[in-house]
Parts: C-alpha cells; structure tokens; sequence
C-alpha cells in the first residue's frame, strides 16, 4: 500500500463522522444544481437575512460549487463563510464554523489537499475539546442542516422539520431556529390539503410562537398571513393587518414583496399583486417564483373576465390578452428553472386552452420525462394532463386514467384531492345517465377505499364537488360528459 493510499484510508473514518453537507445524505440525484445555484446566488446578491444567513449561503454555494466540479470557487464560498461568521461573532463563533470547517475537509481531502485536510480536521478537534456535546446536537448545526434541507429539495422538507424541531428544543427562544422550523411546517402545510387549512395547524403555532420571539421578521408574518387566509374567511381581517404591516416595515424586501403578492392574488386583489411582484421582479428579474406568480395573476384574470356574462369581442380580446400574458410569465418562469414543474404543467395547459395541443402535448411529455428523472412531483404531471385531455382534447377516459394515476400516487395531496373531486362529477353524472356503469361504480369505490368517505356519502360529495368545480371549465365539461360512458 502506498503512503498516498495510507493517508487516505486513515483520514476517511474521520471526515465520516463529521457533521456537514458531505454527511447529511445529500443525494445529487435529487437536486436540479443549477435552480439551487441560481437561488443561493440570489440570495448573496439581495443580502437576504443576517450576516450569519449569508455566511451559511455560502456555506452551501461551496457544496454545490463541488458537486459542479468547481472545487476552486467552492473553496472561495467557504473562505466567505468563515470570514463573515468571524467577522460576525467574533470569539464566540466555534459552534458556527463546525460545518464550515467540514466541508473544507472534506473538499480537501477530494483535491488530495490532505495536510489541508488534516489541519481542519484537528481545528474541529480542538472545538470539540472545548464542550461535551457531540456536533449532531449543537443548535448551530442543526440550524444549518435544517436550513439546507430547506434549501437544496422539497424531498427533504420532513428532515428540515425534524432537525429544526430538535434545534428548538436544545435551545428554545433562538429567533432563527424558530424562524426555519415554522418555514419547514409551513412548506409541509402547502403541499397537502389534509393539515394546512385548520387554524391550530402545527404551522401556524409555530409562525405565531417565532413571531412572538421575533416580532420583526416580516417573512415570518406574510406566511402567516397567506396561512391564515387559507383557514377561514373569518380570519381574512387578521391576515390582510399582517401583510399591511410587513409591507410598511418592510417594503423593498422581495420576500416579503412576492408572497404579499400571491396574497393579494388568492384573497382577489389582482391588479394589486401585479403590482407587488412587479415592484419584486425589478429586483429579482431572473427568479422564477415571482414570474410563475405573475403568470397566476393572469389566469386569475382570464378566469375572471370568462366569468363575465358579455362574451362581446372585446370580452373574447381580454380572456385572449389575460392568457397570453399568462403564457409569457409561464415560459419565463420555465426557462430560469429547468425543472420548475407546476410552471411547465401549467403552461402545457394554457397552451392546449389556446388550441395548441401538439405544442402541449410535447411540453407534457418533456414535463414527465423530468419529474420521473427526479422522481418528484409525478401525480402533480398525472393530475394535470388529467384535465389538459378532459378539457382541452374533451377525451374523458384518458382524463378518468390520469386522474386515477394521480389519486392513487398521492391521495392526501392537494392535486389527490382534485382528482378525487373530478371523478366524482364525472362518475355521478355517467351513473346518472347509466346506473349500471360499472367503470363509473369503480371509481367511486376506489375514492372510498382511498379517501376514506362512506359509499352512501358519495352523492352529498359529487353535489359539493359539483358546486365549487371552476367556472373557466364548466361549460366544458357539461358539453363533454352529456350522455357519457367510460370506456377504460
């Protein structure tokens, strides 16, 4: 064995037990690099949060910097992390520049560095001699775990929410691992409709407990606020004096900006949101959120004026504009993030509204190809094309096929939960027509068995569904279910 050899094998089990993003089960497999890239880039460039925030930023732009094979600029972030956390804490900053200090090593040791290796290796040594505690539970750490988990995947929003839990725990009235456990939550709310709409969600509790540690963090309030208009109605006083408040407090802070925006959006105030992320794309021209949310201002828009009794020309010349204008934000947002997958869903869409269908169909597949590469978000392409072949190709059966593959994927998600909804219009009202429609009686047994609802209850269930079903399509869907069967 050579003495190159032997150095290695000797410093592998040290680097093992560090605590750092080379040891968190970061899988490269799961990430879209250059949508991570272009974000933590963002947020060096806005100054987004305190020193310390942006000292783990680029904490983690060295990490994906290495995993780009661009191990010299990944070195330049950490030599930035660690002279702001100095800079920052000055004698008192051990326990933040653990991770820092890991991932050189680690970089080091993969550009055969090793004396470089081992030197930080014995700086983590002489941290750890001055407390007991192994790294996996110092708060610092698990702050920054939490907050790249947040960072890096929506894979891994449940680990965020279980190391941001414990952080707090270790150290309950620090005002960041309060902040990254209630954004965890909140992100976790989002993505289904089980938890996220009841008022002593574990979201909000934990959004009202850090503001209450921290009552200037204007992100923290406008989540709240969007959070608490999805609750109830009843709530809508309480969340339109948050967003007033932290959009006085806080005014050019694009945060705070674009999530004021989806707010005015989803609470009806349209041209107001266009307004508030317009103001956030001029600091912020290259980020996909803020032109996705742009793009569901527009199609608010068309939805809006389609609900309008006049279909006079200048009617159908507005809905065409709306959706035009829809479709311009979508293929930006599209282009900025290569794997921005409700964008693309969306867009295919709107293109197969305006008539397109072979352009969509192309974009749905594309949009296939990458969530199954990435194994994300494959029920959300499902549900989608579900309604581009029900509403746009009026095919029903290949709608009924996707809605299924959709539900059964993900039944508790929020696209689960419309596709069980749209099954059942579509059941309830073949069997109305046809009581012996065997493919319509197995649809509604395969929502009973999957959603839970009693067989009996299915008829109260179909005439709600029916009820809130979006004007945009109705007609539509009268038109393309007259008389139906389903065939497969």
């Amino acid at each position: 064995m050579s003495e190159m050899s032997s150095i290695q094998d000797s410093l592998q089990p040290k680097l093992d037990q560090l605590e750092c993003h080379f040891t968190w089960d970061i899988k490269k497999d799961d990430l879209v690099l250059t949508d991570i890239l272009k974000r933590l880039e963002e947020h060096v460039k806005m100054g987004l949060g305190r020193e310390q925030g942006v000292a783990r930023t680029h904490c983690s732009l060295g990490y994906v910097k290495f995993l780009l094979e661009h191990k010299g600029e990944a070195l330049t972030h950490l030599l930035k992390s660690e002279t702001l956390i100095k800079e920052n804490l000055g004698d008192n900053c051990d326990k933040t520049l653990i991770v820092t200090y890991g991932n050189f090593a680690w970089i080091n040791y993969h550009m055969k560095n090793y004396s470089e290796c081992e030197s930080y290796l014995m700086k983590l040594q002489k941290i750890k001699e001055t407390f007991p505690t192994e790294f996996s539970s110092v708060p610092e750490v698990l702050g920054e775990k939490g907050w790249a988990y947040l960072k890096f995947s929506r894979k891994y929003y449940d680990r965020a929410v279980e190391v941001f839990q414990k952080a707090v725990e270790l150290d309950p009235e620090n005002s960041e691992w309060n902040a990254g456990y209630a954004t965890a939550l909140y992100r976790i709310e989002t993505s289904t409709r089980t938890e996220s709409c009841t008022v002593d969600s574990p979201a909000i509790k934990q959004l009202r407990q850090a503001l209450d540690i921290n009552p200037d963090d204007d992100a923290l309030r406008v989540l709240l606020g969007l959070k608490l208009l999805l609750c109830s109605k009843k709530l809508m006083n309480e969340s339109e004096k948050l967003m007033e408040t932290a959009l006085n407090s806080s005014p050019e802070d694009p945060h705070v900006i674009r999530y004021a925006g989806k707010f005015f959006r989803n609470q009806g105030s349209v041209d107001r949101s266009i307004d508030l992320l317009m103001k956030a794309l001029e600091r912020s021209p290259n980020s996909g959120f803020i032109h996705h949310q742009l793009a569901m201002c527009y199609k608010t828009k068309k939805i809006n004026l389609q609900k309008e009794k006049r279909q006079d020309r200048g009617n159908r010349t507005e809905v065409k504009n709306a959706r035009n204008q829809c479709i311009f934000y979508l293929e930006k947002a599209t282009s900025l993030k290569a794997s921005f997958i409700i964008a693309m869903c969306e867009l295919a869409l709107q293109y197969g509204e305006k008539g397109e269908l072979s352009k969509a169909d192309k974009l749905f597949g594309r949009t296939f190809e990458t969530a199954r590469e990435k194994n994300d978000s494959v029920h959300v392409v499902h549900y989608y094309y579900a309604e581009f072949q029900q509403y746009s190709k009026r095919c029903v059966d290949f709608a009924v096929k996707h809605y299924k593959k959709c539900l059964t994927m993900n039944p508790h998600s929020s696209e689960g939960e419309g596709s069980a909804k749209k099954l059942m219009i579509i059941a309830k009202r073949c069997i109305k027509v046809n009581p012996d429609d065997w493919k319509a009686n197995e649809i509604l047994g395969l929502i009973y068995q999957l959603k839970g609802e009693k067989y009996g209850d299915t008829k109260s269930y179909a005439a709600t569904s029916d009820n809130e079903e979006d004007d945009e399509y109705h007609s539509n869907l009268s038109e393309c279910l007259k008389g139906c069967t389903i065939n497969g």
